[in-house]
């Protein structure tokens, strides 16, 4: 807060990311939530992470009711955080057979078809889920999208902070500067940048947005060309708003959609992106990389169109699933409910209060100081996080003890397999 007592701008737009993930989480205690009594232990497993089990859980319900759209949905639910998209497409046409106004099953199946590419085959599916722009945007892409152009781009960061950022060039127009950030979706862009490019809508929607409203509009891009490789025919989204970017200025932002298509790399400690077609062979090439490296693979699970998560550790939790939020703005290394940090008994630090935005309400969070963060051999130590103790319920239906944000990932490189579904995390700069 400013010294009048006002709402400090900067500060807000700073910690608006942190924030926004930590509300994606939820405390380590709480209701199952189960749609049915039959359903409460496979429900209670899945709420907890223990994915595979739950899917077994939601099969035997199966084989006992075939009629049961709840584990129908969940259990195609389970198979889409690991990209199993046959099993996800059987349980969740299932679901949607049985129940076609079940908006939770129609948007799991439309994301499972997107996932896949399959865009004019998720356009029912978002219109039945009430989602019309997605089903006018998507319906409006022609032909193959996401078409991959290249082998390899390796992408020097232009900075570091407060958000890591590229160069990549629009249907062959000059460099603009790209944020990354994971816990964004698909391709954004800044009006300009838009017009520049030629892009014209197809379709449009009003959002609140930080302290304001923005106005999104929803395309289709020829060209999007990251050194090396260059993708053709893809979504995208831009935005005309008066609030400042929280990442500080930038032309645009790549989100999850852009590196689930490739094999990538955040090369935290090389500051740069490396980008590589996706194939059985890179696939083994970043393991062995890896294992070099002295690292090995951890789960990774894509929830929700482009939620990542994994397993990882805060304090003395023990090893749960956790929100992995690389790139963006951030100035802690995790953020967490704070009936987490109060279970956890992490020392939280009241006199200090930091306000800023989540899901554009004002919230207040709290600096804390767990003794250690880990993700899989990655440690760090008595660093700065935030408990915010205004987190809702998460939409993926699971807990998650909280977001991992950029500062974390800074000695290390990451790299995401969405084809094998893995996450490895190594010291030092990439290979």
């Amino acid at each position: 807060m400013a010294d009048d007592g006002k709402w400090d701008r900067r500060s807000l737009l700073r910690g608006a990311a942190v924030v926004a993930g930590a509300a994606a989480t939820a405390p380590l205690l709480g209701g199952t939530g189960a749609a049915h009594a039959d359903d409460a232990d496979a429900d209670a497993l899945f709420k907890a992470g223990k994915f595979e089990q739950a899917g077994h859980a939601y099969e035997e319900i199966l084989r006992k009711d075939p009629s049961n759209v709840h584990a129908a949905r969940q259990r195609g639910h389970v198979a889409l955080l690991v990209n199993q998209f046959p099993v996800a497409e059987k349980y969740l046409l299932m679901a949607s057979e049985l129940a076609p106004g079940d908006k939770d099953a129609n948007q799991l199946l439309g994301d499972c078809y997107i996932r896949q590419d399959k865009l004019s085959l998720s356009v029912p599916c978002w219109q039945a889920a009430g989602k019309d722009v997605f089903a006018k945007w998507f319906g409006a892409v022609h032909g193959e999208p996401y078409q991959v152009h290249g082998d390899t781009a390796r992408l020097p960061w232009q900075q570091m902070d407060p958000s890591p950022q590229v160069e990549g060039s629009l249907n062959g127009g000059p460099p603009k500067r790209f944020m990354l950030y994971t816990g964004a979706p698909w391709l954004g862009l800044s009006a300009d940048v838009a017009r520049e490019a030629g892009l014209t809508a197809v379709t449009k929607q009003q959002i609140d947005y930080l302290d304001g409203t923005a106005w999104q509009y929803f395309g289709v891009l020829e060209s999007f060309k990251l050194g090396g490789i260059e993708l053709r025919n893809l979504p995208v989204e831009w935005t005309e708003t008066d609030q400042a970017s929280p990442g500080g200025p930038s032309d645009g932002i790549i989100g999850t959609w852009i590196f689930y298509h490739l094999l990538t790399t955040f090369d935290y400690a090389g500051r740069s992106l490396i980008l590589r077609r996706p194939t059985s062979e890179t696939a083994r090439r970043a393991r062995r990389d890896a294992a070099r490296a002295g690292a090995g693979p951890l789960p990774l699970w894509l929830a929700h169109e482009h939620g990542l998560y994994s397993r990882g550790s805060i304090g003395g939790s023990g090893t749960r699933v956790v929100g992995l939020s690389i790139g963006g703005t951030s100035e802690s290394a995790v953020a967490m409910p704070e009936e987490t940090a109060k279970q956890l008994r992490i020392r939280t630090d009241y006199d200090r209060p930091l306000e800023t935005f989540a899901h554009s309400h004002p919230v207040v969070t709290y600096p804390c100081y767990p003794e250690e963060i880990r993700l899989g051999d990655a440690v760090a130590r008595e660093v700065y996080c935030v408990a915010n103790p205004t987190s809702r319920p998460p939409r993926s239906g699971f807990d998650s003890l909280g977001a991992f944000f950029h500062p974390f990932f800074k000695p290390y490189n990451v790299t995401l397999d969405f084809t094998g579904m893995n996450l490895y995390i190594a010291r030092g700069p990439a290979a």
